[in-house]
């Protein structure tokens, strides 16, 4: 390899690794988005222009022509894209990444030279990608709502183990016998796109955070396969972080829910055929309803508030005005701050994302550890589209599909305001006791209007 090339790629490494680190704080975020950026930039000009290779002079129109096309797209989308549909863009991304690496493995299959270590290579890449693709296509379809039921085959987790072992025997046949039919590579493929849809299409709503960031890590993994089948290393390296950092964020996902990742892949959790209804019906109670004229007084004579959003927030897009109530508040010298659950919304950080977009203070962003022993000293808690990870079933009833997850304690407090459009359940499917809870009063419509009139009477106060 050209050494200048070596340097180039050490260099993207770093950034890569620098731009990690400064994503980890929402100050810096964007800096660090900038810089590992500009790296990936550096090693794609690199890679271009100072290779080894020699190549026809029309592949780098095609090769200029393919980056103009994809920057446009992707520039487009990333503009245009709300806020509410940035799990659904994600899920894609994930998707494409998978894509691109088993398509990799396609082409490199037909030139593989026949050593064991090579055939490994490629044939990981080529299933890891397939299952990836398709199992990231389910994600974004269930969460833009396609997909809006839960599939369990009889029997599904046989069905699915069988299937995986059955890919890994096949793979490891085409590994000793040598073959090198493109059919057989084919053939792997469509076993990989099957198994990807059959792991996900039976995980409910309430588990997709888990599946995204699991489908990222593989995503990084399928990256740095194909770092080893060029060996090139910016392509490892860059694998290599994204598939650790999504591991890692998956098992504190599953931390978050008290549950494992096998559970959480194998377990149907989150369907709404999976207790559903049993547990809706067994839920009763009184519900209070209260107005906007009496929210505003309990907020107007508060001393502490805090809010706590959900992906209701982010589908009324009612982050710029939760944030005004928040300044609002604070000029009248109520103390607020946000409670935030680590699985809240649609993706891991879905809320801290939402909100940043409104410049809200990150110190006010209080995590479910710091902020829980605060709701007992709480005034009022203002619930905004949060359903599951404020459900008090997950202590008080053992017979709970989400029984044991951490929530947030915002029973503690003295005052609950829940501000919802209905009375449905959350996405996991389950009745929520908080709403039957003697301290909570439904306000209801639709977040972004609501909380805007709660404003324009707090401001006659």
């Amino acid at each position: 390899m050209n050494i200048y090339l070596s340097i180039i790629y050490l260099v993207a490494t770093v950034t890569f690794i620098t731009g990690l680190k400064l994503l980890g704080h929402p100050d810096t975020a964007k800096k660090g988005n900038q810089i590992a950026a500009g790296g990936m930039g550096l090693a794609i000009l690199g890679t271009i222009l100072l290779h080894d290779l020699e190549v026809p002079g029309f592949v780098y129109g095609l090769i200029g022509g393919a980056i103009l096309l994809g920057g446009i797209i992707g520039y487009v989308i990333a503009i245009k894209v709300k806020m509410t549909k940035m799990p659904e863009l994600v899920s894609l991304f994930n998707g494409f990444g998978g894509a691109s690496a088993a398509l990799i493995g396609l082409v490199e299959f037909g030139q593989n030279s026949g050593e064991i270590s090579q055939t490994v290579t490629i044939l990981a890449a080529i299933a890891i990608g397939s299952l990836t693709f398709s199992g990231s296509m389910i994600a974004w379809a269930k969460l833009n709502g396609t997909l809006w039921k839960d599939i369990r085959l009889p029997k599904y987790n046989l069905i699915n183990n069988v299937v995986l072992l059955a890919i890994i025997a096949y793979a490891t046949y085409m590994v000793f016998t040598g073959t090198g039919s493109l059919v057989f590579a084919v053939i792997l493929l469509l076993s990989g796109l099957l198994y990807g849809v059959l792991l996900v299409i039976p995980i409910g709503g309430a588990d997709m955070p888990v599946v995204i960031s699991l489908l990222n890590s593989l995503t990084g993994i399928a990256a740095a396969i194909t770092g080893i089948l060029y060996d090139n290393m910016v392509m490892l390296a860059g694998g290599i972080l994204v598939g650790s950092a999504g591991l890692i964020l998956t098992f504190a996902m599953c931390e978050a829910m008290n549950r494992s990742l096998i559970n959480v892949m194998f377990g149907a959790f989150g369907s709404t055929e999976v207790g559903g209804d049993e547990h809706h019906a067994q839920t009763t109670g009184t519900v209070k309803k209260a107005t906007v004229s009496d929210v505003a007084i309990l907020m107007n004579y508060a001393q502490r508030v805090i809010f706590v959003p959900g992906y209701g927030l982010a589908v009324a897009q009612a982050q710029h005005a939760i944030h005004e109530l928040e300044q609002l508040l604070e000029n009248k010298g109520v103390e607020v701050k946000y409670a935030i659950h680590p699985v809240a919304g649609r993706m891991p950080g879905h809320m801290n994302v939402l909100l940043a977009e409104t410049n809200v203070e990150y110190d006010k962003l209080a995590e479910m550890e710091d902020v829980n022993p605060e709701f007992q000293n709480t005034d009022v808690v203002l619930v905004v589209g949060a359903n599951d990870v404020v459900n008090p079933a997950a202590r008080n009833d053992t017979s709970s599909p989400i029984y044991g997850m951490p929530i947030l304690d915002v029973d503690m407090a003295k005052q609950i305001i829940v501000n919802k459009r209905s009375m449905n359940p959350g996405y996991a499917g389950i009745d929520n006791e908080l709403f039957y809870n003697q301290k909570t009063s439904m306000l209801f419509g639709d977040a972004k209007t609501t909380i805007q009139a709660l404003i324009s009477e707090l401001k006659g106060m």
